[in-house]
């Protein structure tokens, strides 16, 4: 009874127990505890690609081919990234509803769930710029000043210097900026859409991409002013002072003639 009683207390005993308890109860979390996060989201993934083939072959496959590979009708898309395609249908850019020397503008047809569908399943055809984040875009922390530079030097040629847009060559020409969405912006600097030259993070760092969208925007807004009244697109004094010239001049000579000519009449009578 002694030796029974002595194994009963043994300390040992109760650490085995323990240490079985656990391993029965981990080995139930790993039979049926939910997937882990990177599988979900990989499952996410592969649902939203699957999702966007089907809108793709609807909407896209006519022109870009059935596997992304283009055709006389449109370019290829394989390699274009998701970047491409949330700035393309996120403005209504596409589907295009005929073709021309540059496609407009237009009403977005599709949801924003629908378009990360599409853009999933494009990026799927090959790697390419991605959707930017809202940290990527937002002007908080940027330099207007900066961003100013930046884009008289690279952008103003087209873009006019205060981004209400310009004429281009062949029916083409550059949009205005004026209230665009600041992830649109940095897309069309990533990806270069129409006539546009890419400026990718090698040539153009992220941090000078924000600095001229909140060059853009500064410019845009609502608090600025324009002191000389009419700003005539943003060409400075130049242009103001030519339209001063043209059609206030003109007009004066105008206004003299009439006067003269109703004067001569007036003496002959």
């Amino acid at each position: 009874m002694k030796k029974l009683s002595a194994r009963r207390r043994h300390p040992l005993a109760a650490v085995v127990v323990l240490l079985l308890a656990l391993a029965a109860t981990g080995g139930l979390y790993a039979a049926f505890a939910p997937a882990s996060k990177a599988q979900a989201d990989e499952t996410a993934q592969s649902l939203a690609i699957d999702e966007g083939k089907k809108l793709y072959s609807v909407g896209c496959a006519s022109c870009h081919g059935t596997g992304g590979q283009g055709s006389t009708d449109g370019p290829q898309l394989v390699g274009v990234g998701s970047a491409a395609v949330d700035f393309q249908v996120g403005t209504g850019r596409m589907p295009a509803q005929q073709p021309g020397a540059q496609v407009p503008k237009k009403k977005v047809i599709y949801t924003q769930a629908e378009i990360d569908q599409l853009a999933a399943y494009v990026a799927s055809l090959g790697a390419g710029p991605i959707v930017p984040t809202k940290s990527q875009v937002s002007p908080e922390g940027a330099d207007v000043a900066k961003g100013g530079d930046l884009f008289r030097t690279n952008c103003a040629q087209c873009h006019n210097f205060t981004g209400e847009g310009g004429a281009l060559t062949n029916g083409k020409y550059a949009p205005s900026l004026e209230g665009v969405d600041p992830k649109h912006i940095y897309e069309a600097m990533q990806t270069g859409p129409q006539s546009m030259p890419s400026f990718p993070d090698s040539t153009m760092p992220e941090q000078q991409k924000r600095d001229i969208i909140a060059y853009v925007k500064t410019v845009n807004g609502a608090q600025s002013e324009s002191p000389g009244g009419l700003k005539l697109g943003g060409l400075g004094p130049v242009s103001e002072g030519l339209f001063g010239w043209i059609f206030g001049l003109g007009g004066l000579i105008a206004v003299a003639v009439w006067v003269a000519a109703h004067t001569a009449k007036a003496k002959k009578s």
